[in-house]
C-alpha cells in the first residue's frame, strides 16, 4: 500500500467514525444527566431511513439532517417521559424502543429502498486542502466530519469548563445536592436527554446521506451499531475525548477487516466483518478489569515496579458511570 493510498484510507476512516462520534457524544450527554437511552440502535436506523426519505422528497440535504435530529429528539423524549415522569425502567423502555424503531425503519423505508438520493459532497478548505499529508487527511472532508471534530472539543469544554456543564454533571452524580442548590433536576434531565437524542439522531443522516449513501433496509449494515455506540460510551468513561478515541478505534478495526481480507483468502469474509464487534467487547471488559478482586490479588503478588505500572494502566482504563445513572429523582 503506497503512502497516498494509505492517506486516502485514513481520511475515509475519519469520515466513517463521524456518525459514531455524534451518537456517542449524544449518549454521553444524556447519561451524564442520569438518563440511559438504550434505544440508540433502532433510533439510528429510523433516523437514517427518515432523513434519506425527507432528503429524497425535498431534494434538500438540510431538511434531511433536520429530520434525523428531530427523530432522535422525539425518541429521546419518549425515553425521558417514561423514565423521568412515569418513573418506568429506562432500560426496559429503551430496549423496546430499539426494537420498535428498527422494525419501523424497515417497514416504512420499503418505498425508498435502493433509490438514489442526494449525497453530502466534500467541502475542501481553501489553502489547507493543498497541504501535504494533512490536506488530504483532514481538510478535504465533508461538513459533518469537520463538525464531528468540533463536537468532541465543544462537548469537553461544555462539560468540564462551564457552569452549565457542572450542573449537568451534578444532576447525574448527586441530583439531591444539585436540587438543593436550585437546579431544576427533572427539567434539566428532559432538556439534556432530548438534546443528546437530537445530536445522536444526526448519526443516521450522516450514514444515509454520506458514509453509506442511500437506504438499503436490513442490508444497510447499520443494525448493531447502536449497541456499539452504547459500549463506546462506557469505554469512553463518559468523557468526550476518550469516547472519540473509542469511535476511531472501532472504525480502524472495521478498516483493518477490509485491508486484511485480500491477504487472508482462506479466511471466510464474515469473520473479518464481525471481528470488530467482539474486539470492542473485549476492550470494554478491560475498562472494568481493574475493579475485579482477583485482579487486585494478582497485582499484590507482583514485584513493586511492575505492580505500580500495571496499576496505573488499569486506573487509566477504569471508567465509573455517573452515580445516579438510571435512578429516578422526585423533587419535593
Amino acid at each position: 500500500m503506497t503512502g497516498d493510498v494509505l492517506i486516502v484510507n485514513l481520511a475515509g476512516l475519519l469520515a466513517s467514525a463521524a456518525p459514531l462520534i455524534f451518537a456517542v457524544i449524544g449518549e454521553t450527554i444524556s447519561e451524564r444527566a442520569g438518563v440511559i437511552n438504550l434505544s440508540m440502535n433502532g433510533m439510528i436506523l429510523l433516523s437514517a431511513m427518515g432523513s434519506f426519505s425527507v432528503a429524497l422528497a425535498t431534494g434538500s440535504l438540510a431538511a434531511g439532517f433536520l429530520a434525523g435530529a428531530a427523530i432522535g429528539a422525539l425518541v429521546a423524549l419518549v425515553v425521558a417521559a417514561a423514565g423521568i415522569s412515569l418513573r418506568q425502567s429506562q432500560v426496559a423502555v429503551g430496549f423496546v424502543l430499539a426494537l420498535l424503531c428498527r422494525d419501523l425503519s424497515y417497514f416504512l423505508g420499503n418505498p425508498v429502498m435502493g433509490q438514489v438520493g442526494p449525497r453530502l459532497p466534500p467541502a475542501p478548505i481553501p489553502l489547507l486542502a493543498g497541504l501535504p499529508v494533512a490536506g488530504p487527511l483532514l481538510f478535504r472532508q465533508d461538513l459533518m466530519t469537520y463538525l464531528s471534530l468540533l463536537l468532541v472539543a465543544g462537548a469537553w469544554l461544555f462539560l468540564f469548563k462551564t457552569r452549565p456543564g457542572l450542573v449537568l454533571r451534578g444532576i447525574g452524580e448527586k441530583p439531591e445536592a444539585a436540587y438543593a442548590r436550585g437546579a431544576r433536576v427533572k427539567a434539566l434531565r428532559y432538556l439534556y436527554t432530548v438534546l443528546g437524542g437530537a445530536i445522536a439522531g444526526l448519526a443516521g443522516p450522516i450514514y444515509s446521506l454520506s458514509v453509506k449513501a442511500g437506504w438499503k433496509g436490513s442490508i444497510s449494515g447499520l443494525d448493531g451499531l447502536g449497541w456499539i455506540v452504547l459500549s463506546i460510551t462506557i469505554f469512553g468513561g463518559w468523557k468526550p475525548f476518550r469516547a472519540a478515541f473509542g469511535c476511531y478505534l472501532f472504525a480502524l478495526l472495521q478498516w483493518l477487516g477490509l485491508v486484511l481480507q485480500p491477504l487472508l483468502p482462506g479466511l471466510p469474509s464474515q469473520v473479518l466483518q464481525v471481528a470488530p464487534f467482539p474486539l470492542m467487547i473485549l476492550t470494554l471488559l478491560l475498562v472494568n478489569l481493574g475493579k475485579a478482586e482477583w485482579v487486585e490479588r494478582s497485582l499484590a503478588t507482583l514485584p513493586g515496579p511492575a505492580r505500580r505500572r500495571l496499576s496505573r494502566v488499569l486506573r487509566a482504563l477504569n471508567a465509573t458511570p455517573p452515580a445516579a445513572l438510571g435512578t429516578p429523582f422526585e423533587e419535593d
